[in-house]
């Protein structure tokens, strides 16, 4: 029950996703920082991408994807039409990797030392979701902020 649920969760924010970031009328507002606002919707993006990437495809769906998070901060003006493909490719990752996993595997301990300590991969997975659900929430507000 819990893997349909997530499967759901992260294929309906990744479509918002998808979404938030098609909706920038003025493409070069997706790189916008501007006072306390350290990261910009572009790079916001590209984190989510290579986090869910690198946490659910590669360690749980074995696609060998290597992340390199310096560059989801660092890279600027990457032209919409990738990050939107970046993010349909995500998706369908993540699907593909949801629907191999069991039940049962949620209980298992995730294959990697992510926050100094063992967790299980059910609790992973939950804070992936929140995770995602928070920087959607910023790209949001940065896009109504500053594309108007």
């Amino acid at each position: 029950m819990l893997l349909k649920t997530l499967s759901m969760l992260f294929q309906r924010d990744l479509a918002q996703l998808e979404s938030e970031i098609d909706a920038y009328g003025n493409e070069s507002n997706l790189w916008v920082v501007d006072k306390a606002i350290t990261n910009s919707a572009g790079n916001l993006c590209l984190h989510l991408v290579g986090n869910l990437n690198a946490f659910i495809g590669a360690a749980l769906g074995g696609t060998g994807y290597i992340r390199q998070r310096e560059l989801e901060f660092s890279l600027k003006n990457v032209p919409k039409t990738i990050l939107l493909q970046s993010i349909r490719e995500t998706a369908d990752i993540l699907t593909k990797t949801l629907e191999k996993l069991k039940e049962e595997d949620l209980d298992n301990d995730y294959p990697m030392i992510v926050f100094k300590e063992k967790m299980t991969t059910g609790f992973f997975l939950v804070h992936l979701a929140t995770h995602l659900n928070y920087h959607l929430g910023q790209i949001n507000y940065h896009r109504r902020l500053l594309d108007f």
